[in-house]
């Protein structure tokens, strides 16, 4: 089964609707701003058409772009993870929430717990190592080695 293209019943080039898109996506821009960059260049579209791009596409050109991110390995030093955790209210009890960000800002995971002990951290450090395996290979030994270092909070 061959892929079919995502641009064929529009007269547009995909050039044109990647750059639109892309400008909008990249820059703090709206859609009215993108309209009159383009129109500078040469470009005569509506405002609501690079909104129709835009959510016919952005979920398209995302999916590209995380194919060609640079994934985690030895030779990728800088690649790391931070734990976040924030007290949140929920229906007037105190909660936790726990959250893996990566060094992207990009919200690995998250956990809510109604208890903030060492089994709800080492139960959401399990989950987010289980579901992110290959990202976490080289760091799950040192990061278990550092948990029992440091014993229960």
């Amino acid at each position: 089964m061959t892929k079919q293209n995502p641009f064929r019943y529009f007269k547009t080039s995909p050039e044109i609707i990647h750059l639109a898109v892309m400008m909008y996506v990249r820059f703090p821009l709206s859609f009215r701003n993108v309209e009159v960059l383009l129109h500078e260049r040469g470009i005569d579209i509506c405002h609501e058409t690079v909104r129709y791009w835009w959510n016919r596409f952005g979920p398209l050109f995302a999916n590209e772009i995380r194919k060609k991110r640079i994934f985690p390995s030895q030779n990728y030093s800088n690649w790391c993870w931070h734990l976040d955790e924030v007290f949140v209210k929920i229906n007037g009890e105190t909660h936790y929430l726990w959250r893996a960000v990566n060094h992207e800002g990009e919200v690995l995971e998250d956990f809510v717990s109604r208890r903030r002990d060492r089994n709800a951290a080492l139960k959401f450090l399990k989950k987010i190592m289980s579901r992110n395996s290959s990202q976490f290979k080289l760091q799950r030994n040192a990061a278990l080695a550092k948990w029992r270092q440091i014993g229960a909070a």
